[in-house]
């Protein structure tokens, strides 16, 4: 199989390619990447020669290149989008140029070459629930600009599948979290401090809850989805594993011994959604997935990662561990 990967030099796209390099014999991968904010080359360094990968610089708002990839390509699985929710408070601009104006463009050539795409999407689409768990028909809510992006690129996609018949599939993840992870996020941010005894930043009193889904288990289920999923749905994957942010940071410095007195509370971001929380049933019930891997112990492997690899973190991290984004004007 023949897979056009974009955005696969970010977080979860470097996962996906690795899982697929290394677990799936005869798969040959084209990976597409702006190299923006987000990105680290050195995430796939163990790969860039091998003969079933290669790389191209671009970026998918250029629908002249992404012709010219699609063409060559079985499947189309889109990972790429500008993703914090602090920077779209701060400037939301890229985050419509590449979040939707780049999935109109795929969706304009998978339109003429009848080629299949696997959009990632977000549970932050649902918006802030109080109780309830968000299933594949519930109403969208978004609060951040870049909630809203994605929410607008949900509605493209399924408008070109409705209208011209394009054979796309929509995954909403909950919050990921493992190895490679831009330092700006809440786990490796609290890992990097903490190892450098340096204080931990945490919005507000630090009670806002997210489900936690480690990221391999994320990856199998978009195999699983491209494989078996049915053209024109959508599949939410998550974990029922709802925990709040002070609590994540203090299973963190129990895990590397650190003191609890390296935290410290700060300004709450504005609009921020209080708790997050996706039905997963469906993708369970329908193709069987399921996670593998529980929070304690992905946490564990995380922190591992992140103190093996210092040196791919030095520099990512000087500019994005003391600061506040969307405080800071682009």
């Amino acid at each position: 199989m023949k897979l056009l990967v974009t955005g696969g030099l970010g977080f979860i796209g470097s996962n996906f390619i690795l899982n697929i390099i290394r677990n799936i014999k005869g798969s040959n991968i084209i990976n597409v990447d702006a190299e923006l904010i987000g990105s680290n080359s050195t995430n796939l360094s163990e790969i860039q020669n091998h003969s079933n990968y290669k790389f191209v610089k671009g970026n998918i708002t250029n629908q002249q290149l992404m012709e010219k990839l699609i063409t060559k390509c079985d499947v189309v699985i889109n990972f790429a989008a500008e993703s914090f929710v602090d920077r779209s408070i701060a400037n939301a601009k890229p985050f419509v140029d590449s979040n939707i104006v780049g999935i109109f463009n795929i969706l304009s050539v998978i339109k003429k070459q009848k080629k299949r795409l696997i959009h990632v999407s977000t549970d932050e689409v649902f918006g802030s629930l109080k109780t309830e768990s968000a299933d594949e028909e519930f109403r969208f809510n978004p609060s951040s600009p870049y909630a809203a992006t994605k929410a607008s690129a949900e509605h493209l996609v399924n408008s070109f599948g409705v209208t011209y018949d394009c054979d796309c599939i929509i995954t909403r993840c909950s919050n990921n979290y493992g190895p490679r992870q831009f330092p700006e996020k809440l786990i490796p941010k609290t890992i990097i401090l903490a190892q450098n005894n340096k204080k931990i930043p945490i919005y507000g009193k630090g009670k806002n809850i997210r489900d936690w889904l480690y990221v391999d288990d994320h990856c199998k289920a978009i195999y699983e989805i491209m494989l078996h999923g049915k053209q024109g749905e959508s599949y939410n994957i998550s974990t029922n594993n709802e925990v709040d942010n002070l609590t994540v940071v203090n299973k963190i410095l129990s895990i590397m011994d650190k003191s609890k007195d390296l935290i410290q509370f700060v300004e709450d971001r504005p609009g921020h959604d209080f708790r997050y929380s996706m039905n997963s049933s469906k993708i369970r019930r329908e193709l069987k997935w399921s996670n593998t891997i529980d929070f304690e112990n992905g946490l564990k492997k995380t922190i591992d990662w992140y103190i093996t690899n210092s040196a791919w973190w030095k520099d990512l991290s000087k500019n994005v561990l003391n600061s506040t984004p969307w405080k800071t004007q682009s």
